[in-house]
C-alpha cells in the first residue's frame, strides 16, 4: 500500500487536534482522530469552570469555522470570554457532529505507541518509504493502523509535574496523593467542600496557580476559616505577577494585578524561594518542607506546577527534542523561559516542528514541552502549516501568519532576582531594577515601563522588545536578545498579521493552557 493513500492520524480531539482534522479535510486528506477520553475536548472539560484569556474571536480555528458555517452554526458573541466548558460544549461538540469530522473520530481510543512499519528506531534503510504504525487500545482490545503521517496533539493534561523542586515527586508526595489536587480544582463548584473552611497550600507560579488563588480568596469570603498559603520557587513575586497593564492580553495582565492586590491585602501568605522537597503528615496536618524550612500545616494541597509531555508515546520514532524544554529543537529557542520572556513567541510552523523522521509532528500544548504560556492561536497556526506541509504545499507551510501578544514582562527587569537562582541571560540590554521599590507594589501597579519591554507593543517579530526595535530602525545593532546554540529557522511574516487585544472581560479569567 502506498503511504500517500493512507490516512493521517491525529492524536487528541481537543481544539488543536480537531483543527488539524478540519485542515486535513479541506486539503482532501483523510484524518483519523484518536481521543482517549469519552468525548471531544476531554482535557478542557477537566477545567470547565475556568474562564479563558482570549475571547471567542480568537478561540475558533478558521478551517473549523468554515466547516461549521456550512451547517448553519451560529458562533458565540466574538467579544465574550468563554470558559473551558463553553469551548468544549458550544464549539468542539458542534464541530464533532459535522459530517466532515464525525466519521473520522474514534472516542475512547487511546494511542499507546507509534513506530515505522517493520522499522524500529535503529533501522536506517527506507525509513521514509514505509508508513507509520499507530497502535491503540479501545473497548474491543488492542489494534494497529497504518498512516502516512502522524500529528500528535495529545496535550499534557494527563502528565502533571510533581510538587518536588527537583522534578521528582517530593518525599512523601505519593503518600499524600489523596490530599493533593494536580491542576485547577473547581474551588467554587464541584470541589467546594474539599476547600471551604480548610487550610490550603497552593504550589506554583503560573496562571493556573493565579486562578486557584483567586477562587480560594473568593471562597474565603464565603467560608470563614479558609486559610491560603502560596509557595513559589522564585525569590520574589515581581516577575511572577507578570506585565500587568503592559500585557497585550489585558485579562491575563489583570489577573496578575488581582493576585498582587490579594497579597498586598494579606489574603494570601506567600513563601518565596521555597524549593519543596518533602511532605510529612503530622497531628496538625500536612507540612511542606524546603530544606529545614517548614510551612504551617495544611489540610489540602493544590499542585499548580504545570505539566510535561509524554514522550514515551513516540519513543520508537526518530524525533529531536530539546534537552531542557522537551520541545522540538528548532522551537525551543523561541519559547524557553530560561532564555527570554520578553516579547511574544516568534511565528513558527512546520519548519520548526519537523523531526528526523519525516511527517511526524508534535503540535499544540505538547509542542511546548515543559515551557508555559501556550495560546490556542499558536496551535491553530501550527496545524495549518503542518497540514500544508503534509499535503506537499511547502509555500503555504512556510507562510506563517501569526504574531502573538507580548507579556509586557522582560527577564532583565528581574535579573537581580534571577541571579539568586542561577539564571541571568541578557535579553534586552542593561538591567533596570528599582531595588528600593517593593516587588509586590511594582507588580500591583503594573510598573514595567522602566525596563525595555514596557510601554507599547513592538511591530517587528524579530525584535526583542520596543527599544530593540527602535534601535535597529535607527541603524544601530539594537540592544540584543538572549541567544541559544540552536537558531530558529527564518520565517516570513506579513506585517499586518497581528493579534488584536481584548479590552473587556468578566472578573475571573484564566490560562488557556491550564498551567
Amino acid at each position: 500500500m502506498k503511504a500517500h493513500s493512507l490516512p493521517v492520524v491525529v492524536i487528541g480531539a481537543g481544539p488543536v487536534g480537531l483543527a488539524a482534522a478540519a485542515h486535513l479535510v479541506e486539503r482532501s486528506l483523510t484524518p483519523v482522530v484518536f481521543e482517549a477520553g469519552a468525548s471531544v475536548g476531554a482535557g478542557m472539560r477537566t477545567w470547565a469552570q475556568v474562564r479563558m484569556f482570549s475571547p471567542w474571536e480568537f478561540t475558533i480555528d478558521r478551517a473549523a469555522a468554515r466547516i461549521l458555517a456550512r451547517h448553519g452554526w451560529t458562533a458565540p458573541e466574538p467579544s465574550a470570554f468563554p470558559t473551558g466548558g463553553d469551548v468544549a460544549q458550544l464549539y468542539l461538540d458542534a464541530l464533532a457532529r459535522t459530517p466532515e469530522i464525525a466519521p473520522h473520530l474514534r472516542l475512547g481510543a487511546c494511542v499507546t505507541a507509534v513506530s515505522k512499519q517493520r522499522r524500529d528506531r535503529m533501522k536506517d534503510a527506507q525509513r521514509d518509504d514505509v508508513p507509520f504504525v499507530v497502535r491503540y487500545e479501545d473497548a474491543d482490545g488492542e489494534h494497529e493502523l497504518l498512516a502516512q503521517a502522524v500529528i500528535d496533539a495529545s496535550g499534557t493534561i494527563r502528565t502533571p509535574n510533581p510538587l518536588g523542586a527537583s522534578g521528582l515527586p517530593a518525599l512523601g508526595e505519593r503518600g499524600a496523593r489523596e490530599y493533593v489536587f494536580y491542576g485547577m480544582p473547581d474551588v467554587l463548584g464541584a470541589h467546594r467542600d474539599s476547600y471551604a473552611g480548610k487550610r490550603v497550600l497552593v504550589v506554583g507560579s503560573g496562571h493556573s496557580a493565579f486562578n486557584v488563588l483567586n477562587d480560594l480568596a473568593r471562597l474565603a469570603q464565603q467560608a470563614p476559616g479558609t486559610r491560603i498559603q502560596w509557595a513559589i520557587r522564585r525569590p520574589s513575586l515581581q516577575r511572577v505577577l507578570g506585565g500587568g497593564e503592559n500585557d497585550q492580553l489585558a485579562e491575563r495582565g489583570r489577573l496578575g494585578l488581582t493576585i498582587g492586590r490579594l497579597v498586598k491585602e494579606g489574603a494570601l501568605t506567600v513563601a518565596t524561594s521555597f524549593q519543596l522537597d518533602r511532605i510529612e503528615r503530622t497531628p496538625d496536618g500536612w507540612v511542606a518542607y524546603s530544606g529545614g524550612t517548614a510551612l504551617a500545616p495544611v489540610d489540602q494541597i493544590v499542585a499548580a506546577t504545570g505539566f510535561r509531555p509524554d514522550v514515551g508515546l513516540l519513543s520508537e520514532l526518530r524525533i529531536a527534542l530539546d534537552a531542557g524544554t522537551q520541545a522540538p529543537v528548532a522551537l525551543a529557542p523561541l519559547i524557553d523561559p530560561n532564555q527570554h520572556s520578553c516579547g511574544s513567541v516568534r511565528p513558527h510552523g512546520a519548519e520548526q516542528l519537523r523531526h528526523p523522521d519525516a511527517n511526524v509532528y508534535i503540535v499544540g500544548m505538547k509542542s511546548y514541552g515543559r515551557a508555559p504560556t501556550f495560546l490556542l492561536l499558536t496551535g491553530y497556526e501550527q496545524v495549518r502549516s503542518v497540514v500544508a506541509a503534509i499535503a506537499g504545499d511547502w509555500d503555504a507551510a512556510r507562510r506563517v501568519e501569526l504574531v502573538l501578544p507580548e507579556t509586557g514582562v522582560c527577564i532583565t527587569q528581574f535579573a537581580e532576582d534571577e541571579a539568586a537562582v542561577g539564571a541571568a541571560p541578557a535579553c534586552c540590554g542593561p538591567t533596570i531594577v528599582d531595588a528600593a521599590a517593593p516587588a509586590v507594589a511594582a507588580a500591583v501597579t503594573g510598573d514595567a515601563t522602566a525596563a525595555c519591554c514596557g510601554g507599547p507593543p513592538k511591530s517587528n517579530a524579530d525584535a526583542c522588545c520596543v527599544k530593540d526595535e527602535d534601535a535597529k530602525a535607527s541603524g544601530t545593532s539594537g540592544c540584543g536578545c538572549g541567544q541559544r546554540a540552536a537558531s530558529p529557522v527564518p520565517v516570513a511574516v506579513p506585517a499586518a498579521a497581528v493579534v488584536p487585544v481584548a479590552v473587556a472581560a468578566p472578573a475571573a479569567t484564566a490560562s488557556e493552557c491550564c498551567r
